[in-house]
């Protein structure tokens, strides 16, 4: 297909040149008057938010490292090897995993599902899902995070959710923070021309473009058959029509040669380095490489000095119909950064004004937890999800081994099945999370705890918060239900029970993501997806 079809394609007879950015203008003003600034966090998309650069031991000693809990002989919740790392019980009594803040996982599953779809099992992350919602957790007084634990006993004879939760500070100020330097790495291949992809971007960024600051700088590359450097790291103010510009040049054209894109994205991005500035690179594709270099591994390895000398870490955003999970996620997962999925214009903007805003800044640089299961209370547990993200128990403070970013105004959770000893009572168990100061690189640590005597009477009359979590993990495990290899959850609700559940909790916290949540398990439902053993729908 020609580039002038192509264009068609996108977006009919769009209008062209002045008139298109006009159109746009006044399309973005319409934007702007939403009732969202309350929701941003960061940036120029709204007021709010702020710094998130490390302000020492300003917390009453709450970032002093402590000690983690004894290590004793024995295994982690170790991956099994026939790649079903939750049909198995833990062989010790530590599970060690790298933090995940990603939610394309649960972001591609809804667009899925509305398509009358069902979701490939081997797309299903359930620390994604169970991520994409807001959390009520405590935040801690200083840099780093907070740690709670909490857990409700399931219908399923002794076992119960244990939930820990991680949170960092929300950053005081927009203007405290430090500018951004954002390298925008843009996928003009043909696949790129369906609605809804790079229509979608070019929206998106203009919006954004003038929602940042002044001394925010920003840089755009392109890439198809090969990658192209459209404007080089330009300072906004004063240059916000020259960003324009680029942005409403872009066209899809021909094949994805993602690998050069990131490469280049990468040398730009190293080009233009700001010292004092947070330097990222984003990555907004629909992860079908089919050019060049095709694999994660050899990409990320081609921009590890990038990666590893000058901290530049990689934000993903996927989008289309035909998504690319598996290369997108691994390159954020190993590429120091996170990914997420945008399915239509309410996503667009709330990733580019709602969370890129968190994603631009780092609270961590190589976060991990430990969670350390009391052995004479705990028989059994199992991590739910997190299966690219363990970590051998050795290496938990070994600051070497990589871990997770996180940025200002995250929340992470994690969530266990946990099974207690018969008339067991006392510790159950204790988390504690490790990172890195994003300048100093100094480690830090805090911790939490559960006791047996903390457990609700049950999941259903625990907080709302935990209840969304729950669903969200239940649904979760439903869709990956086709994998034999996988014991399902303890205390499983049907399809039917999940989606009056959401249905329930959207109405009491009035959460409109909650309210997609029941849409989806609705979906599912009528898709015919079974939980549990399959043998009550």
């Amino acid at each position: 297909m020609g580039i002038k079809h192509i264009r068609k394609a996108v977006g009919g007879d769009r209008p062209r040149g002045g008139a298109r950015t006009a159109a746009r203008r006044r399309a973005a003003a319409a934007l702007l008057a939403l009732p969202v600034a309350g929701a941003l966090l960061l940036t120029g998309c709204g007021a709010g938010g702020g710094s998130n650069s490390s302000d020492g031991d300003k917390s009453g000693g709450r970032n002093l490292p402590l000690p983690a809990p004894a290590r004793p002989t024995g295994g982690a919740d170790r991956a099994d090897p026939s790649g079903a790392p939750e049909a198995t019980p833990s062989s010790g009594n530590l599970s060690t995993f790298a933090l995940d803040v990603d939610t394309a996982s649960y972001g591609y599953a809804r667009r899925t599902l509305a398509e009358g779809r069902v979701p490939d099992p081997a797309t299903i992350r359930p620390e994604e899902f169970v991520n994409g919602f807001r959390q009520d957790y405590q935040r801690p007084d200083g840099n780093g995070f907070s740690v709670s634990v909490d857990g409700a006993r399931t219908d399923d004879g002794r076992w119960s959710l244990v939930r820990v939760g991680l949170a960092t500070r929300p950053a005081d100020s927009e203007r405290e923070r430090p500018p951004a330097a954002l390298t925008f790495v843009i996928d003009i291949s043909g696949s790129m021309a369906e609605p809804g992809r790079l229509d979608l971007a070019r929206e998106s960024l203009d919006v954004m473009t003038d929602r940042l600051r002044d001394d925010d700088s920003v840089a755009l590359v392109t890439f198809s058959d090969e990658a192209e450097t459209v404007l080089p790291m330009t300072r906004l103010g004063g240059h916000r029509a020259r960003v324009h510009r680029a942005i409403d040049g872009l066209e899809p054209t021909d094949s994805t040669n993602l690998g050069a894109g990131v490469r280049t994205g990468y040398a730009t991005a190293v080009h233009g380095l700001r010292e004092g500035a947070t330097n990222r690179v984003v990555l907004i594709s629909d992860g079908l490489a089919n050019t060049g270099d095709t694999d994660a591994d050899t990409i990320l390895e081609r921009i590890s000095s990038a990666r590893r000398e000058h901290g530049i870490t990689l934000f993903g955003v996927g989008v289309g119909s035909d998504y690319g999970d598996a290369l997108m996620e691994r390159l954020a997962d190993k590429g120091d950064g996170h990914t997420t999925y945008v399915s239509d214009r309410d996503d667009a903007f709330t990733v580019f004004c709602d969370q890129l805003p968190q994603n631009i800044d780092l609270t961590a640089r190589d976060a991990k937890a430990q969670v350390a299961f009391d052995p004479g209370t705990v028989e059994e547990f199992r991590l739910i999800g997190y299966d690219d993200r363990r970590v051998a128990d050795q290496d938990f403070r070994d600051d070497k081994v990589d871990g997770g970013e996180v940025g200002p105004g995250h929340t992470v959770t994690a969530l266990y099945a946990v099974r207690t000893r018969p008339g067991a009572s006392g510790h159950l168990a204790t988390a504690t999370v490790r990172w890195l100061d994003p300048d100093s690189r100094a480690p830090h640590e805090e911790t939490g705890s559960l006791e047996t005597g903390d457990l609700r009477d049950g999941v259903w009359s625990s907080p709302n918060s935990f209840q969304v979590t729950a669903v969200a993990a239940y649904f979760a495990d439903a869709l990956r239900s086709g994998d034999s290899r996988r014991r399902p959850l303890p205390g499983v609700p049907t399809l039917g029970e999940l989606a009056s559940r959401a249905r329930s909790l959207a109405n009491v916290t009035e959460d409109k993501d909650v309210s997609a949540l029941a849409t989806a398990i609705g979906q599912a439902r009528d898709l015919d997806i079974c939980t549990g053993d399959c043998a009550v729908r």
